[in-house]
């Protein structure tokens, strides 16, 4: 067992050094600008992504708006079981985000999803919606990289296809996301 864990521990580096730093910056750069111009930012994913877009959201919305004096205007579309569950039941799985994001996204505002796969059908319907109603879209993914490498403006692939890494190093950006703000005031 030891054997295996100590091969874990070097896939998963591997994983974390595939991290794109000069891209992690550019999507810095984009929630700066969504801060100073008072934009709305949305995040969403399924499974372990979901969980990683409610931990960044709190981390972004309370952490480093703290550090920051003015909030940022922040949501996790994974966060409102009920609309999730009525959007899935009434219409389709596929209408999960992009029916939230027909609610209050307007253009300019800036959306993130993560995705192990890239190809997720409500990830990438969302995406879509997102495009042609003038948002700026990013997409965390992994080796696999899937529809939503093709689709989004910005895209962060990390060099793995096991699930739990790639969630892993998705989590990792999005600390580097939220401690830019927090560490080092960009």
């Amino acid at each position: 067992m030891q054997t295996y864990f100590e091969q874990y521990l070097v896939d998963h580096q591997a994983a974390i050094n595939s991290i794109p730093v000069d891209q992690v910056e550019k999507v810095v750069k984009l929630l700066k600008t969504c801060w100073e111009e008072d934009r709305q930012f949305f995040v969403f994913g399924n499974g372990g992504s979901a969980a990683n877009a409610s931990h960044f959201m709190t981390d972004l919305g309370k952490g480093a708006s703290d550090k920051l004096g003015k909030r940022f205007r922040c949501l996790s579309l994974n966060d409102n079981t009920a609309w999730l569950t009525a959007l899935g039941n009434d219409y389709s799985y596929d209408d999960v985000f992009v029916g939230q994001l027909q609610n209050y996204a307007k253009p300019g505002d800036l959306v993130l999803t993560m995705s192990v796969s890239g190809s997720s059908p409500n990830l990438v319907k969302a995406i879509q919606w997102a495009n042609e109603h003038q948002l700026t879209t990013v997409a965390l993914v992994g080796g696999k990289r899937g529809k939503l490498a093709e689709l989004a403006q910005e895209v962060i692939v990390i060099d793995s296809e096991h699930y739990g890494r790639v969630e892993d190093a998705h989590m990792t950006i999005c600390h580097m996301l939220c401690y830019a703000f927090m560490e080092n005031p960009v």
